[in-house]
């Protein structure tokens, strides 16, 4: 693996030669995939490696580790693509129709990958975190390093250095293309923008170029854009670039030449998308929501942005419409030419939103989400899932929205903090430390003195005062503005300009260091005849010089939080001596990237799992990084400890109905952090509490209340020498009893921990029948039903189900009411006219002395005579 800083050969294997319109099969990419690490997921057919890239994108997904190939056309998935160790890493991705190059902010990493064959060409390594970034055009990449101020061409095939790098002061911005291949580098310092185009590649592409071949990149254009330290912030066009200097507002355009100032009426720091289509340039307050649109007669229109926070992107024309990304809502809003809103497009999640014009579509990527959205030129918008044929598994849980903050009151900035001057030869240095913005982002810092006025960027608290006559004293004022006005001014120390200035430190390092500080560190400087007094050190990053701080020795520890954890910095130091004198500035420093523990797992949830005993489930939104990736999360749940490397746990093996206390710390290369506390319960047995009962002639109804334990139970009621009756786990009826018997029953609640158990006593209501015998109108049959008599008669009772004399305990006179208990089979016995021709085998078990037999034929039951209704004995 090569580092972009070596000019030397780098890890890549020797290119093959690339056939335009070969066949590349399944196998063929697999292997090549293997090889670098990488998985293909859903490839659909042989050739869809070497498939048509038009009107594509590839998106990543965050959550994945993966990239997603996008159908503009049909906004369909039909390649993804796995990368290994990158999960939860931010990525940027890189691409033209023919190459796709990677870099991961947390790692530094850079890939390459050749969309043809899908092969990886090389990787090499940057600094980590904010601060570098790639540009591709054709077949033209580059490595833009805005701290160091170094843009160094690379070989895509194999990301070796082409010739020596383009190079300039440090904290640049900008470093992407416009359409027409030059990249364009902005310099606050200077107040310039620059072109610089690609050189030719070398036919070898596993070697560095040397600058001796006549093959480096070159700066071809310059142009004065703004005041040198004011605050620049470039948006490439599709021939030229857009410089917004947010110090003055106004807005420059460099097209064939020539440089087009228009002037901006600005309520706060504007913001550029970094590729701007069309010739329309959407400026984007985003503190205020506000969008002013610059044509090329200047502003042309302005709309507000529903909704409320500060939380949105950059707005992105594409196909005249301005479309802009709430990602606190996740919301896209879009507005036509005139500024009228024609179109919300709701997202699924919060969090991230990328946008980039792409093959006459525009792509909406939500790396944080399976959700990405195409836009046509027809302004058809349509959803794209990106975990289609999905092999991974699930989502992790999503990130809740953030509270909205509370509406600060707004109001002219605080005066600076430690305003200090150092004369140079002809010349002072003025530092200060920032202002409290007061509710209102400050737009500029106001330094006067010496009869100059200077302005520069809210970013840039370090300027050169020149023209001053030496051996004359001057102080110098600072104040911030904000949309609120000027704030109060404060008053640097008084300087007197000399020709008798100390050299600089010879050369600076610095290091980053775990508890979230930096050490800075030089050799003493030559003070030239007088003696060194103090250093002043600057950091630089990204578009933006402030002063990190002063220091009497020759080191300075830069306390954790003055410096923003994972973005890049580098330093330098100038000398003062014991009369004032300041010295130019140092060679830059090496970069760094500050980091620290990382911060407290967020949003923390930890709950019962209702399937399983002794178990708890921890859920929970990733951690500040705070520079450095979190590499896993310690776990204790009532003191059983774990790591994971995911956000979400089951931890088992707890007791029952046992109340835990939950605790999830995140870990760095700095080591733990601060932990989240929750607490939880595992899974207890179910409690019963009866809370009544009624019955039937034959059926009981118990009615309860479960607590379920945090489970999920199923209820069931049981008496002796019945079957158990499942049921709701409120009320359960249990049918087939007995009339008139007493019963206890159980109610028995289950759960994965196990049964709880309540009885109650109830007895069946009594059933009863009639003795029915209806004498006939004449003759014998007349009073057949009259008394007891030899033979048979009606209403004869036995101690069987049959009419056997020997059997029979007694007669019922008719109209006997007769408690009935359950039902018998036996001998068929027909009542004839003497009961309406009742006929039946059924016997009914009755209280006659006792409990003996009646034929059912002779017992009419009250309620209907329904036999089903009494049990079978």
């Amino acid at each position: 693996m090569a580092d972009i800083d070596d000019a030397v050969e780098s890890s890549a294997p020797r290119s093959r030669s690339r056939m335009r319109g070969g066949l590349v099969t399944v196998g063929t990419v697999t292997a090549l995939l293997a090889a670098m690490g990488l998985t293909v997921l859903g490839l659909g057919a042989a050739d869809n490696a070497v498939a048509n890239y038009d009107a594509s994108s590839w998106l990543w997904s965050t959550a994945r580790s993966e990239l997603a190939r996008v159908n503009g056309v049909t906004a369909r998935v039909d390649t993804r693509t796995e990368v290994p160790n990158a999960r939860q890493h931010p990525m940027q991705v890189t691409q033209t129709d023919r190459l796709l190059i990677l870099r991961d902010l947390r790692t530094g990493q850079i890939s390459s990958l050749d969309l043809a064959t899908l092969q990886l060409t090389a990787t090499t390594k940057t600094t980590p975190g904010l601060g570098v970034s790639v540009a591709l055009h054709e077949d033209a990449a580059f490595v833009v390093d805005a701290v160091q101020g170094i843009v160094r061409q690379l070989d895509p095939r194999s990301l070796a250095p082409v010739g020596e790098p383009v190079r300039y002061p440090p904290g640049i911005t900008g470093g992407s293309f416009d359409g027409e291949g030059r990249l364009w580098i902005a310099v606050p310092s200077e107040g310039t923008v620059s072109a610089v185009t690609a050189a030719k590649l070398p036919s070898a592409p596993a070697s560095a170029a040397s600058a001796g071949e006549g093959l480096s990149p070159k700066r071809v254009e310059t142009y004065d854009v703004a005041e040198p330290s004011h605050e620049l912030v470039v948006s490439t066009l599709d021939d030229g670039v857009a410089v917004l200097d947010r110090t003055a507002g106004k807005l420059v355009r460099v097209q064939r030449g020539v440089v087009h100032p228009t002037p901006l009426t600005l309520t706060g720091p504007g913001e550029l998308p970094a590729r701007t289509s069309g010739p329309r340039v959407p400026v984007t307050v985003t503190a205020e929501r506000r969008v002013t649109v610059v044509g090329d007669g200047g502003e042309e229109k302005a709309f507000t942005v529903p909704g409320a926070g500060d939380r949105l992107s950059p707005a992105v024309a594409w196909a005249d419409r301005f479309y802009c990304a709430d990602e606190s809502t996740g919301t896209i809003y879009a507005f036509d030419a005139g500024g009228q809103l024609v179109d919300t497009i709701r997202g699924r999640a919060n969090g991230p939103l990328e946008l980039e014009v792409r093959e006459n579509h525009l792509f909406i990527n939500s790396p944080d989400s399976a959700v990405a959205r195409v836009v046509d030129d027809k302004h058809q918008v349509r959803e794209v899932n990106k975990y289609a044929a999905d092999v991974l598994g699930a989502d992790p849980p999503p990130t809740p929205p953030p509270t909205p903050p509370k509406k600060p009151k707004v109001g002219k900035p605080s005066a600076p903090r430690s305003v200090t001057a150092a004369a140079g030869n002809a010349q002072a240095r003025v530092s200060w430390r920032p202002a409290a913005a007061n509710g209102a982002a400050i737009m500029k810092y106001v330094v006067e003195g010496a009869g100059q006025r200077l302005e520069v960027g809210a970013n840039q608290r370090a300027v050169e005062v020149k023209g001053l006559t030496n051996g004359e004293t001057y102080r110098f004022a600072v104040h911030a503005v904000n949309a609120k006005g000027d704030g109060p001014s404060r008053n640097s120390n008084p300087v007197t300009p000399t020709a008798a200035v100390p050299d600089p430190p010879a050369s600076v390092t610095a290091q980053e260091r775990p508890d979230g500080t930096v050490l800075v560190k030089w050799p003493a400087a030559n003070g030239q005849g007088n003696k060194i007094a103090k250093y002043a050190v600057t950091a630089s990053s990204a578009g933006a010089n402030a002063p990190a701080g002063e220091s009497t020795k020759t080191e300075l520890v830069v306390p954790a939080g003055e410096l923003e954890f994972g973005t890049q910095y580098a330093f330098t130091v100038v000398s003062v001596n014991d009369k004032g004198a300041g010295s130019a500035a140092s060679p830059v420093s090496n970069t760094v990237v500050p980091y620290a523990a990382p911060g407290r797992p967020a949003d923390l949830r930890a709950g019962t799992v209702a399937t399983q005993p002794g178990a708890v489930t921890v859920q929970w939104a990733p951690a500040e990084e705070n520079g450095r990736p979190v590499t896993k999360y310690l776990v204790d749940v009532g003191g059983r400890s774990s790591e994971v490397t995911d956000t979400r746990t089951t931890v088992t093996g707890l007791g029952n109905g046992q109340n835990v206390t939950v605790k999830v710390k995140a870990v760095n290369e700095a080591g733990p952090g601060p932990e989240a506390t929750a607490t939880a319960r595992t899974v207890a047995e179910p409690r019963v509490t009866v809370t009544g009962s009624s019955a039937t002639a034959t059926a009981a109804t118990i009615t309860f209340t479960v607590d379920a334990g945090g489970g999920q139970a199923t209820c069931s009621v049981s008496t002796p020498g019945e079957p158990a009756k499942a049921g709701a786990c409120s009320s359960i009826t249990v049918p087939n009893l007995t009339p008139g018997t007493a019963y206890t029953f159980t109610v028995t609640a289950s759960n994965a921990a196990g049964k709880g158990t309540a009885t109650r006593a109830q007895s069946t209501d009594a059933l009863y029948g009639i003795a029915t015998c209806r004498n006939g109108a004449s003759g014998p049959e007349s009073t057949y039903c009259d008394r007891d008599v030899s033979g048979r008669n009606g209403n004869e009772v036995f101690s069987v189900t049959r009419q056997d004399n020997d059997k029979q305990v007694g007669w019922a006179r008719p109209g006997t009411r007769l408690q009935a208990y359950c039902k018998k089979s036996g001998e068929d016995v027909y009542a004839y006219i003497y009961n309406n021709d009742k006929r039946s085998t059924w016997w009914v078990q009755v209280n006659y002395e006792g409990k003996n037999y009646i034929p059912w034929a002779w017992l009419n039951l009250e309620g209907g005579d329904n036999i089903n209704v009494l049990p079978t004995c």
